[in-house]
C-alpha cells in the first residue's frame, strides 16, 4: 500500500494526542520503507559487483605494447578494440562501380543458404505447431485456478520447467543421438524446449482469468473440460495468438543455430564459417537470418491485428 493510500485509510481523528498517534505511526512506517529500500540497493550492488568479479570485469592483465614495454589494462576496455576488428573481418568490400559481382561474391553460397533457410523456417514451424499444442494442454492444469487437484498442478509445472530448463543445444544434442543428424533432431529439440516456454506464458495468462464464467458453466452442469472450452478459452485466446507468433520468431532463431550440433538449418553453415575463418560469409547469414526475421515480425503483427479487429487502425 503507497503511503498516499495508508494516509486515506485512517479514520477521522481529533484531538493532539490522536494526531500524535496519527504521525509516529506514520514515521514508523516511512523508516520501514527507507530501510528496506537501502538494504534492496546494497543486495543490488553486492550481486553486482559479485557478477562483475566472476565475470572478470574489474580484471587486469599485463599487455605487450608496440614499443616492447609492458603495461597493466583492464580487460573489458582493452577488448573493444578486438571486437571492432572482428566486426571488420566480417564485413565485406562493396565499390558502388562494381556493386553487383562484390555482391554477388558476398553470397555467393546464396542457392545453398536459401534452401538452408527454407528448412530452417520449417523447422520452426513444425517445432512452435509441437510446442503450442503441448503448452495449450499443460496450461490449464499446470495454472493455480484451473488444476483439477494439486498433484496434477505439480506434475505439469515440473514437466513444463524441466522442457524449458535444458536449452535448445542440449536438446539437440540429445535427438540427434536418437534421431541421427538432421532436421527431425532440430525439431524435436525447439519443439520440447517451446512446450515448456509456452506452456509458463499460457498458464500465467490463465491465471489472470475472471472465474465468473466458468462457474456459470459448472452450475449449468457443464464438467470440468467444458469449463476450460466455453469460460476460459475465449478470454486467453487473443494472448495465446500473440504468444505464439512471438514464439515462432524466436524458434526461427533458434533453429538457425541448433544446425551447429547437426540438428538441420543454417547452423551448419555457421560451423563451417567459423571452422574455415570465412568471415564474411558469417556476415551473409546474419544479414539472411535478420532480414527472415524483420518479414516473420512484420507479418506476425498483421496477422495479430487482423485476428484481434486492430487492422487498419491507426
Amino acid at each position: 500500500m503507497s503511503d498516499v493510500a495508508e494516509l486515506t485509510a485512517y479514520p477521522p481523528v481529533s484531538g493532539p494526542s490522536a494526531i500524535s498517534a496519527f504521525e509516529r505511526d506514520f514515521s514508523a512506517k516511512r523508516k520501514a520503507a527507507r530501510i528496506n529500500w537501502a538494504l534492496g540497493t546494497a543486495v543490488f550492488v553486492a550481486l553486482f559487483l559479485a557478477t562483475a568479479w566472476l565475470g572478470d570485469f574489474f580484471k587486469v592483465t599485463q599487455v605487450t605494447l608496440p614499443d616492447g614495454s609492458r603495461d597493466w589494462r583492464w580487460i573489458v576496455p582493452a577488448g573493444i578494440p578486438r571486437l571492432g576488428e572482428y566486426i571488420e573481418k566480417t564485413l565485406p568490400v562493396l565499390r558502388w562501380e562494381s556493386l553487383g559481382a562484390d555482391l554477388a561474391e558476398w553470397f555467393w553460397r546464396w542457392r545453398i543458404w536459401l534452401r538452408l533457410l527454407v528448412e530452417t523456417i520449417l523447422i520452426a514451424f513444425m517445432a512452435t505447431t509441437l510446442g503450442v499444442i503441448g503448452g495449450f494442454l499443460l496450461s490449464f492444469p499446470a495454472s493455480r485456478n484451473l488444476a483439477p487437484n494439486r498433484w496434477v498442478l505439480w506434475i505439469c509445472r515440473r514437466y513444463l520447467e524441466i522442457a524449458r530448463t535444458v536449452p535448445e543445444l542440449v536438446w539437440a544434442l540429445i535427438f540427434v543421438f536418437c534421431f541421427s543428424v538432421g532436421p527431425m533432431a532440430g525439431v524435436m529439440a525447439v519443439g520440447l524446449h517451446a512446450t515448456g516456454a509456452l506452456g509458463k506464458l499460457y498458464s500465467e495468462v490463465n491465471e489472470n482469468i475472471d472465474m465468473a464464467p466458468l462457474e456459470g458453466v459448472k452450475a449449468a452442469g457443464g464438467s470440468w473440460f467444458d469449463q476450460i472450452r466455453y469460460g476460459a478459452v475465449p478470454q486467453v485466446l487473443p494472448n495465446i495468438i500473440s504468444y505464439t507468433l512471438l514464439r515462432f520468431e524466436i524458434n526461427v532463431r533458434s533453429s538457425s543455430i541448433i544446425g551447429y550440433v547437426g540438428a538441420g538449418g543454417l547452423g551448419q553453415e555457421f560451423r563451417t564459417a567459423m571452422s574455415f575463418q570465412e568471415y564474411t560469409d558469417l556476415s551473409a547469414l546474419f544479414v539472411i537470418i535478420f532480414v527472415t526475421v524483420v518479414v516473420i515480425d512484420f507479418g506476425s503483427e498483421k496477422l495479430r491485428h487482423r485476428i484481434i479487429g486492430l487492422e487498419g487502425r491507426s
